[in-house]
């Protein structure tokens, strides 16, 4: 008897050594981001009294009627919107381009790797600063295009508001090429020269093979860099921070940005709460999207 009671202790502790294992990594999370969050979501239903929010009064939905009236967060989820709509193809296709050059058996092609990576590493304070410089009236970019005859005066590329949303749009599509071919990269080497070969015979070969072999074989990593290049460009924040502040005019004030400056600006707690709820439910839809991607391709193979 007492060796089976013996026998079914050790079987337990089997069974919950593992859970052990995983209940600081939990309590980490559950004190760093589910209470947080779920403290964030009651926020949204109220309105905070005073700056250390001790003093929080229920007004229900009324920040949700305050978000749906306020034409400043329709412009920053346009801006938003727009910023998916431009940046995120290009990051999905450009970056692919890059890792077909770069998987090329040539000498030196480690440098190349290394040149396209670079920006990553880059802190985007340093990035943004930089191309601050570069976008100046007199700056390099300006000037390169007056020598070429393109244009006679000095273009306001972050003061302007028809340029602003897509100069920062530039700046996160060169800080992300590199990130997004690396990860391109590891799908063209798992795919076996032998597929090249065969396609090669039956007069598939040149550009034509990365169509009719590259393609279809990269869906899973085209739909990866997709969702998260779409995540990253909904949370955009250090870019327009540091060279814009989401000016002039509004016309590069992204979600996240607008988020930011009601919550540290304006002191709106509630109303940055509010706002991002909104972000989180975006966000969610999109991981949502992948994963419904995800089965429907699975299905499919």
């Amino acid at each position: 008897m007492q060796s089976i009671k013996n026998k079914n202790w050790i079987n337990f502790y089997q069974q919950i050594t593992p859970y052990l294992f995983l209940l600081p990594a939990l309590l980490i999370l559950v004190i760093t981001v589910f209470l947080p969050a779920l403290q964030a979501f009651y926020l949204t239903f109220t309105q905070i009294q005073d700056i250390s929010g001790t003093q929080a009064q229920w007004v229900g939905l009324a920040n949700f009627v305050r978000l749906w009236h306020d034409a400043v967060f329709w412009k920053t989820l346009s801006n938003t919107l727009l910023y998916l709509i431009i940046v995120v193809p290009i990051l999905v296709i450009a970056p692919l381009g890059l890792a077909i050059l770069v998987n090329q058996k040539l000498r030196g092609i480690t440098w190349f790797r290394a040149a396209y990576y670079t920006p990553v590493i880059i802190s985007m304070v340093v990035a943004g600063i930089a191309w601050n410089w570069l976008y100046e009236e007199k700056g390099l970019i300006n000037q390169f295009l007056t020598n070429l005859g393109i244009i006679r005066e000095g273009i306001p590329w972050l003061t302007n508001p028809k340029f602003a949303l897509f100069s920062v749009m530039a700046v996160t599509v060169w800080k992300g090429l590199g990130y997004y071919m690396v990860i391109y990269l590891a799908g063209l080497q798992s795919i076996p020269a032998d597929i090249y070969e065969a396609a090669s015979i039956d007069g598939s070969d040149g550009i034509r093979k990365h169509f009719d072999m590259t393609l279809p074989l990269m869906r899973p990593y085209l739909a990866l860099v997709a969702v998260i290049s779409a995540i990253s460009a909904t949370k955009v924040f250090e870019e327009v921070y540091i060279m814009t502040q989401g000016g002039p005019r509004n016309s590069s004030k992204t979600i996240v940005y607008y988020l930011y400056e009601q919550a540290f600006s304006n002191l709106e707690i509630s109303y940055a709460c509010t706002i991002g709820l909104v972000l989180f439910l975006i966000i969610l839809t999109l991981s949502i999207l992948r994963l419904l991607l995800e089965n429907s391709e699975n299905s499919v193979i």
